[in-house]
């Protein structure tokens, strides 16, 4: 996995903040995704130089949800990032799948008549990244909302590796000029508004991913420097040293820290214990309540892993963005002076800034996480610490049409026929929920009662009886003594979508024995399969073989 030190992050301060763009002008998904990938997986990917042609990528290295990709037949001086929701890359098969061909890179070292022969080459035995792990690439706003000054975080194209502070330097149509703060326009470029390169103040501290200290003008652009740049350095400048497994050490030297250049001391943080992870699961089915309009824009199923602070801002910025109305939400949420987490909210025309206390312990997160939902009123089990396996028992739409008109629901420990509860907002509590789904029950059981059909003696529908399903035959453990069926069912069970092929199996008579002699030229020749099965299946042909071994 690709390895990063850095000496200095950035931060940005309260001024800047007032100026940050909002979350919604940008093609970025309100919850940054997670990484699920690892080194050496493989998927398809458009090539960056040809947007036509689709190859086969190697992920090389992962930041954040960001992905570096290496294109199989090319070389290590082309590498690119992707975001995990890109729409640029796919599971290993998608081309086939959809009548797209695999091609070689632009700049194949080989023969192009070699191509279909390296291909099998390349994907034989390598695993390849699992469809779930691709995300969903988030809507595209309907128009350039961007104005001259906002701030945003942007992907440096000449460091790609790299993000860092920029200002919107101007705005034409559907295009944005990218001005990276503090360094001259050699590195500013054009993009347009719904760019993947460009993120809202504050994702870097989100996902994790460094941001880059800004540059000082008129001061030589260091921090980009090659590594031929990092020799001997007479102004003690301090230094990110990036590695690589697939590339020589780079020495990239930052500027030195505003926080150092003014004498402001740093905290330390070098006794400091990290902060617990958690992960809280969003139950879309659960009533949002009043305030928070979970259609306007599609809740998270799940905001983590991550620390208990960011996890915290991340949950404030949803209900936020989420609100029916943002002034409102805003002023509900109680806010610290001097608090370390910081939102952004817009409403009046402006951006407004939100200061908020950071959770200190698991135990102080989830109370503070309960707390909102009280505020918001929000069902309680709307964020919680294990996703909801059955319908919400405080707030079951089915149980909540069952209920009739009749029963009202006590409110803070009144009466249920007492007249103080007409007109107010009812608050979801444990004992409300609870009440709720007594009653739920017993409407359940006077249906039932009533709707009973008669007893079999008298009822003019026979009795289905549900046959018992056969005990699943157990194959041996000896691959080479399976049977015809063996390698079918096996097939079958390890990838559905390879239970079309079981036909081919039957037909040639593949047992066992002939399974660990088939290899993809094989498959391809004779059976008649195509590149896409036929590398799946010589796969799992190797790791039987390991298996055995």
């Amino acid at each position: 996995m690709q390895k990063t030190f850095y000496t200095d992050n950035f931060d940005w301060d309260d001024d800047m903040m007032k100026l940050a763009a909002p979350q919604a002008f940008f093609k970025q998904a309100l919850v940054p995704p997670q990484n699920d990938f690892k080194i050496g997986m493989k998927l398809e990917a458009q090539d960056p130089r040809n947007f036509t042609s689709v190859c086969i990528a190697t992920i090389v290295g992962l930041q954040g949800p960001r992905l570096r990709l290496r294109l199989d037949g090319g070389d290590d001086k082309n590498d690119f990032w992707r975001l995990v929701d890109s729409s640029d890359i796919k599971a290993v098969g998608y081309c086939e799948k959809h009548d797209g061909m695999l091609q070689p890179p632009l700049g194949f070292r080989m023969n192009a008549s070699s191509w279909p022969m390296f291909l099998l080459r390349t994907l034989s035995g390598a695993e390849m990244a699992p469809a779930k792990f691709f995300k969903k690439e988030p809507p595209t706003p309907k128009n350039n909302m961007f104005k001259i000054g906002m701030k945003i975080e942007a992907v440096d194209r000449k460091n790609p590796h790299l993000i860092c502070p920029a200002t919107i330097g101007s705005v034409k149509d559907t295009t944005l000029f990218i001005s990276f703060d503090g360094w001259r326009g050699a590195f500013d470029y054009h993009c347009e508004y719904d760019s993947r390169d460009i993120f809202p103040v504050g994702w870097c501290s989100l996902t994790g991913h460094p941001l880059q200290m800004p540059g000082h003008k008129g001061q030589p652009k260091m921090r980009r420097a090659s590594s031929s740049s990092g020799s001997n350095n007479n102004n003690n400048i301090e230094r990110s040293l990036s590695v690589s497994p697939a590339s020589t050490p780079t020495l990239i030297p930052p500027p030195v820290s505003p926080a150092r250049s003014t004498g402001k001391p740093e905290p330390d943080t070098s006794t400091q214990p990290p902060l617990p992870l958690v992960t809280v699961y969003v139950n879309g089915s659960c009533n949002s309540g009043p305030y928070i309009n979970s259609h306007k824009k599609a809740l998270p199923p799940r905001i983590g892993i991550g620390p208990i602070d960011k996890v915290y801002k991340c949950v404030l910025q949803m209900f936020i963005d989420c609100a029916v109305q943002q002034k409102r939400v805003f002023s509900l949420l109680k806010q610290e002076t001097g608090g370390s987490i910081q939102t952004t909210a817009t409403y009046d025309g402006h951006t407004h800034i939100g200061h908020f206390r950071a959770p200190e312990s698991l135990h102080l997160f989830w109370n503070m996480v309960e707390k909102l939902c009280v505020d918001l009123q929000c069902c309680g089990n709307l964020l919680t610490a294990k996703p909801l396996q059955s319908s919400c028992p405080k707030c079951s739409k089915q149980d909540m049409l069952l209920e009739p008109p009749s029963i009202s629901l006590p409110v803070g420990g009144a009466s249920s026929n007492s007249s103080s509860t007409k007109g107010t907002k009812r608050r979801w509590s444990s004992e409300s929920g609870h009440h709720l789904e007594r009653e739920s029950n017993k409407l359940k059981i006077h249906r039932k009662i009533t709707t009973e059909p008669a007893s079999s003696t008298t009822s003019l529908i026979p009795e289905t009886r549900l046959e018992p399903k056969p005990e699943p035959k157990h194959r041996s453990t000896d691959p080479t003594q399976w049977s015809i069926d063996d390698v079918t069912q096996y097939v079958s069970e390890v990838d559905p979508a390879l239970a079309r092929f079981s036909e081919h199996f039957k037909k040639h008579e593949i047992d066992g024995k002939a399974l660990f002699l088939l290899n993809s030229e094989m498959m391809m020749k004779y059976m008649g399969l195509k590149l896409g099965p036929a590398v799946k299946l010589s796969n799992l042909v190797e790791k039987l073989r390991a298996k055995k071994l």
